[in-house]
């Protein structure tokens, strides 16, 4: 009988999901040594835990018995998934269970903003009666901009909504048709949101693209009091320059969950700033979410070690050795198309995309191609727990529909993958096939055929085909130490002057006055820079080799 062990603190509706199932034994221990969990889990085949547990490489090392761990709770950070994966042990969490508390806190702190709560009170504490100072502003009518379209972000604007507010947001990775559907008026960039909104609320990942999102200059070209919220996480508006422009009058207030660091130091300029607002990390601090996390972790245990159901997995997907191996090189390649797509510059939102399987690839599994490509697709829009489990779940909820077509009649390539992405103001194909058994490339970019790698860093220029373009563009590259690896061409036809593209495999990344230099030039009319994993990396919810 599979045995759970839990050694954090875990809801009694948890514990009762998984005391009535049918066919496990439950397990419950807390306070546990490094050493004593490591003892436990040799006699364990699941277990559920929050923050306290700390799952290190050592702990799991040579762990046989153990199949999964499911995180009751959103972060992993507290779990060695490198470490998991080798081991052949799934990693799970509960992402869901906390939605409602993260957008009703967001919302809680933007009226707290509006009518001066923070303030009111504490000079209610000191004997005062202020009513004059405190005069606050109403959210009807306002307009609320919000950067982050997922669960939390849909959430928020639901609720806005209800206050009679109008809601702007920004999601790259969102279809028009479902932000209309929510009442969300979607628009094409960031600025689009910052510059027109009253309220401003983030809810996105911290990524390199993230990170310092809402900085001072975008803070300074918004209207004069507008008010900012962060509940997703800390480091997606700068904090030093948050002050400072509170402090000069031009954002009228801001209010915190989230923080660079925490605990959030007690002599932080954020504490001592009038109109700063701030809580400790409170977002899912409910009852009732707590309950439901607790609930979905059960649920998440009971359904892979009873049903063999995986669900919200962060390190792997769940195929056989066999399959695995022989799948291997196809998922990489959907992978790796789908990141190039997500990189080429488009406005407007994704509606759908479209993948088409020729060749030996139409008799593989290729539904997990499918979720393979979406995987790489998502990556830049979400957390780093987006994979072949969950991507095209994470998809649909973006209203970006993934079909899939086959044929099994052989063209130029006994195998080929071809990607159509559709967004709000062109479609973008990209088509790979393998050679041997260890070789990706790319063979169509549009309509453009060539042969370049599908690795590393990719510098894509599109340009009229002229004589003495690409010793320019080298003569640049040389200019600021970018070396060359490899350099592919694609014309539509055989006559000079048309529309070309190229694509080059380079070995450092170039500086943006390099990338400037280049799309400056006169038959230039249009530069892209791509990153993809290096050649034979492999697949973010796989096992490395041991």
């Amino acid at each position: 009988m599979p045995r759970v062990l839990v050694t954090d603190k875990l809801s009694p509706a948890g514990l009762k999901i998984l005391e009535d199932a049918e066919g496990i034994e439950l397990d419950v221990r807390s306070g546990l040594s490094p050493e004593e969990v490591r003892e436990a889990l040799r006699e364990a085949d699941g277990i559920i835990i929050r923050s306290g547990t700390k799952l290190t490489a050592e702990l799991l090392e040579g762990q046989t018995r153990l199949k999964a761990i499911v995180r009751a709770g959103v972060g992993v950070d507290n779990i060695d998934r490198d470490a998991a994966t080798r081991e052949g042990i799934v990693v799970m969490n509960t992402p869901a269970g906390n939605t409602i508390s993260t957008a009703e806190h967001a919302v809680t702190l933007m009226l707290s903003l509006s009518r001066n709560i923070g303030p009111a009170h504490s000079s209610m504490q000191q004997g005062k009666w202020e009513r004059g100072k405190f005069t606050g502003s109403q959210v009807a009518g306002k307009t609320l901009g919000i950067i982050g379209l997922g669960r939390i972000g849909q959430s928020v604007a639901q609720r806005a909504l209800g206050f009679e507010m109008q809601v702007v947001g920004y999601d790259p990775f969102m279809s028009p048709e479902r932000a209309a559907d929510l009442g969300i008026k979607l628009v094409d960039t960031v600025d689009e949101v910052t510059t027109v909104c009253d309220y401003l609320t983030v809810h996105t990942p911290l990524t390199d693209e993230t990170r310092n999102l809402i900085n001072a200059e975008r803070m300074k070209n918004m209207k004069p009091g507008v008010r900012l919220i962060n509940c997703a996480r800390g480091g997606i508006i700068n904090e030093e320059d948050l002050v400072e422009a509170v402090n000069a009058g031009h954002v009228a207030g801001a209010a915190l969950d989230v923080y660079v660091n925490e605990p959030l130091d007690p002599e932080s300029p954020l504490l001592k700033t009038p109109n700063i607002l701030c809580t400790p990390h409170l977002g899912a601090s409910t009852d009732e979410a707590q309950e439901l996390v607790a609930e979905e972790a059960a649920d998440i245990m009971i359904g892979y070690l009873i049903n063999k159901e995986v669900r919200h997995a962060v390190n792997m997907v769940p195929v056989s050795g066999a399959e695995m191996e022989d799948l291997k090189l196809y998922l990489d390649l959907g992978y790796r198309l789908g990141l190039l797509l997500a990189q080429q510059g488009h406005k407007g939102g994704l509606k759908s995309a479209q993948l088409h399987y020729r060749g030996e690839v139409a008799t593989k599994k290729t539904g997990l191609i499918t979720s393979s490509f979406a995987a790489g697709l998502l990556t830049a829009a979400m957390d780093d727990n987006v994979n072949i489990v969950n991507a095209e779940m994470m998809a649909r909820e973006r209203g970006i529909e993934i079909t899939e077509s086959k044929s099994a009649e052989h063209g130029a390539f006994s195998t080929m993958i071809s990607a159509t992405l559709v967004t709000g103001d062109r479609e973008l194909t990209a088509s790979g096939t393998m050679f041997g058994h260890d070789f990706l490339r790319l063979v169509r970019l549009e309509n453009f055929p060539m042969e370049a790698y599908l690795d590393g860093m990719l510098l894509i220029y599109r340009h009229r085909d002229v004589p003495g373009l690409i010793g320019f563009i080298g003569t640049v590259l040389g200019k600021y130490s970018v070396n060359i690896a490899n350099m592919a061409l694609g014309r539509c036809s055989d006559q000079p002057g048309g529309d070309s593209v190229a694509v080059l495999n380079i070995d450092s990344e170039p500086s943006a006055e390099a990338l400037q230099e280049i799309a400056d030039h006169a038959e230039v009319t249009g530069v892209e820079l791509v990153r993809l994993p290096p050649a034979g990396a492999p697949l973010p919810w796989m096992a490395s080799d041991a």
